[in-house]
Order: C-alpha cells, then sequence, then structure tokens
C-alpha cells in the first residue's frame, strides 16, 4: 500500500508540474484562437452519456480519450465503434466515427489504436469575385490517430499515455500536429469502490497550415499584364490543452446493483472550465444507466445563453445515457457484446447524439 501510495504521489506531482504552466495558465479572452478544438470531443457512446463525469473509472476503448490508463482493464481483447450525430439541427450533417482496439501485451501492459474522422459533407466554394458559388464544392477532412500504451503498476494504481497524430486539411491546404496524453488512475476502498483519476491532454507543439491554397496570383501594377505568384504568411496556433481531476464512488447493493456517484473538473486552456456531476446505475453490469450535468460560467445568465459571450463551450448541461452488456459466455470476465447510446446538450443547434458497439474478449 506505501509503494502504491508514492506511486500516486509521485505521478500528480509530475502531470500537475507539467499542466501549471499550460493548463492554469491560459487566457480565456483567447477563447477560439487555439487550433484543432476537435481534440476534446469525446466520440464513445458509453463515456459521454455522463458528461465525462466518469474520467476516474472510464475503461476500455472509452479511456482513450477520458483516462488511458482506464485502457489496463483489457483482460485479452477490446473492440470500440462509435457513430457520432454532431450538432443536429438547422441542416447541420456532421457526423464522426470512431473505431478503436485494445490488446492485452504483457501481464500488466496494454496497447492502444484508435481512428477518429469526420464527415462534415461539401462546402461550396465563394471567393470575392464570386460571392454566390458557382464555382464547385470543396470537402474538408479532419481526422485523430491514437497510440496508446498503458501499464498496471500495482492492484491500485495505473498509468498511460497516449500520442496522438492530428491530421486537417482541405483540397488545396492541410495542417498536420502531434500531441500527447498522461494520465493516471486510482482505486481504493473495501470493495475497490473509491476512485481517484488525473489527465492532463494535448501537450505538444504549434500546428500549422500550408499549402497552395496560401497562394493567390496578383499584378506586378495596377493595369499591368505582368503577374506574380504571392505566397500569404499564416500563423502557428497552439493545441487545446486540458487537465481533469475526477473521483468516484460506488454504493454496492446486494451484489447486483450499484450506483455510482462521480465528479470531474476541466481546467481548459482556451476556454472556461467546466465541472461535471454524474450518476450510474448499474444492474449486474449488464444494464447501465447514466445521466450527468455539466456546469461552466454563464450558462445561467439570465439575458439568454445564444447571447451571453460567458458560455464558451459547445457541450453543457444534461446529458445521459445508456449501456447493455450481453455475457456471452459463462465466465464472469468472459466474452460481451455491449450496445452504447449517449445525448448531450449542447450550446446550439439540437443536442449530439452517439451509438456504439463494443465486442469484449
Amino acid at each position: 500500500m506505501k509503494k502504491s501510495f508514492r506511486y500516486i504521489v509521485l505521478s500528480l506531482v509530475i502531470l500537475i508540474g507539467l499542466s501549471a504552466p499550460q493548463a492554469f495558465a491560459g487566457n480565456k479572452d483567447r477563447s477560439g484562437q487555439a487550433g484543432a478544438s476537435e481534440l476534446l470531443i469525446n466520440p464513445w457512446a458509453a463515456s459521454s452519456g455522463w458528461g465525462n463525469a466518469g474520467m476516474s473509472m472510464v475503461h476500455g476503448v472509452d479511456a482513450l480519450f477520458g483516462n488511458v490508463a482506464g485502457i489496463t482493464s483489457c483482460h485479452t481483447i477490446d473492440i470500440d465503434f462509435s457513430h457520432t450525430w454532431w450538432l443536429q439541427g438547422c441542416g447541420n450533417d456532421t457526423r464522426i466515427s470512431s473505431f478503436g482496439v485494445l490488446a492485452r501485451v504483457g501481464e500488466s501492459s496494454v496497447l492502444g489504436l484508435s481512428f477518429m474522422t469526420f464527415s462534415i459533407g461539401t462546402i461550396e466554394i465563394n471567393t470575392t469575385q464570386n460571392p454566390d458559388g458557382g464555382l464547385g464544392t470543396f470537402k474538408p477532412n479532419l481526422m485523430n490517430i491514437n497510440l496508446s500504451f498503458a501499464k498496471a503498476f500495482s492492484n491500485s494504481i495505473s498509468g498511460g499515455v497516449n500520442l496522438k497524430i492530428i491530421s486537417e486539411s482541405i483540397k488545396d491546404m492541410s495542417g498536420v500536429g502531434v500531441a500527447l496524453d498522461a494520465a493516471i488512475q486510482y482505486v481504493t476502498g473495501p470493495y475497490d469502490n473509491i476512485h481517484f483519476g488525473v489527465t492532463l491532454k494535448n501537450i505538444g507543439p504549434t500546428m500549422k497550415f500550408s499549402g497552395d491554397g496560401l497562394s493567390f496570383r496578383a499584378f506586378l501594377v495596377e493595369g499591368s499584364t505582368q503577374q506574380f505568384t504571392m505566397v500569404q504568411r499564416v500563423d502557428d496556433f497552439e493545441l487545446p490543452t486540458q487537465l481533469s481531476i475526477s473521483a468516484a464512488y460506488d454504493f454496492l447493493f446486494a451484489e447486483q446493483h450499484r450506483i455510482t456517484l462521480a465528479g470531474n473538473f476541466a481546467s481548459n486552456s482556451f476556454t472556461n472550465d467546466q465541472f461535471t456531476l454524474g450518476l450510474e446505475y448499474g444492474w449486474r453490469e449488464i444494464l447501465l444507466i447514466r445521466a450527468g450535468y455539466t456546469y461552466e460560467k454563464g450558462i445561467w445568465s439570465k439575458t439568454g445563453i445564444i447571447d451571453d459571450m460567458n458560455c464558451m463551450n459547445i457541450n453543457r448541461g444534461l446529458s445521459a445515457g445508456l449501456s447493455v452488456q450481453v455475457p456471452l459466455t459463462k465466465k464472469e470476465d468472459g466474452m460481451k457484446l455491449a450496445i452504447d447510446y449517449s445525448f448531450r446538450d449542447t450550446y446550439t443547434f439540437n443536442g449530439t447524439h452517439s451509438v456504439g458497439a463494443r465486442i469484449i474478449f
């Protein structure tokens, strides 16, 4: 126990020390100036059902977003697919598809790989000379790749790292970046029913766009027929660093029922900090029902949500979801098939819906 305690104290010191200059030094007046904001979107249907409240106990492929240390729960192989209808309403047709797989590679180590892609649809080309379009369309492409490793140091504490490869592009311009997540999970209590977690996300160098889309042909002087190519300078941009500190407590009843109270604090470097409180009910870990509420400064403004510039994050307010996990063998830790659903209220539009399917070996 003393050894485990030393591990958690050391890990907390390292994570908080790394995050101090970035996660707590963010200027909220620069909201919207960070790039790659899709890094803050939870694409998985199970964990998003209670608004990221359960980051201290998230497990399986969902942990690749929430707390990468949680992938150590994988026994052999976990496979997860999730599809999200992002910001429904008002003609928006954005879809997010995610696929992830975990594999145990040792007695206490797990490797993970996941892909997250966006389908934004086509956008009409408009220029200053042709503001009404008619020049065709273009299609943005966004994709994140996660390569993860986690290790259980004892029965109580595990830690992990996640390398992200970020790709954003249109027809004639693109940007590529890398980022790193680091996280720990700690479990204690007489029935392993007390959970703590710390996650530092999106630490990495700045990104910058390049490509032919930044150049154009211009005349040397007005009225001249001589042309030359001009290349516009672009600034690089920072990634949306975030520090999350979470905790949860399981209330166990009659060996078949569980109610978990969980909370998460997220410190965002470019937007308002958020507090999430959630509940999850589990019956024999077959039926899971969860709900959460995410608060940030400005969402209770009397002037109205849309007009209040104090509210900076798209996800806020209520979230809800459920999972059905069907055992396919008689073994307690045997193969399972799970179906997940979640709904998240959003700052604008009509919310976000996610569905997912998992196979646990």
